[in-house]
């Protein structure tokens, strides 16, 4: 699973978990990191680690590789690289500081209400 299809499986998925305010930026051509980064939040350290383990055993059960999830033990920002996608799930107050939609604010932006996948 690649690209769009796998944007739409993880936004899924983080919807279940709860994640709130998911926003997608479109780094096609902005970044050669991923071709789409997915920010969210949970309103506790707690929601933030079910967000990222719900990600990491979704992607297990559909034989998706994790290159690697940072930040999990925190549970402040944790990253989950899938490749194509690369999620960042903060806390809350560390979304606030960071910032990271106006940090790549080139990149264009959906929200997952309204993707365009």
């Amino acid at each position: 699973m690649h690209g769009e299809q796998l944007l739409n499986y993880v936004a899924e998925i983080a919807d279940d978990k709860k994640a709130h305010d998911p926003v997608i930026l479109n780094m096609q051509g902005i970044s050669v990191m991923a071709d789409y980064f997915m920010i969210c939040h949970g309103n506790s350290e707690k929601q933030v680690q079910a967000i990222a383990r719900g990600l990491k055993e979704a992607a297990a059960e559909k034989d998706i590789p994790v290159r690697r999830m940072e930040g999990y033990d925190q549970a402040r920002w944790v990253l989950v690289d899938m490749g194509d996608v690369i999620i960042h799930i903060f806390h809350r107050d560390e979304r606030d500081y960071y910032k990271l939609e106006k940090l790549w604010g080139d990149a264009p932006m959906i929200t997952v209400e309204n993707r365009l996948l």
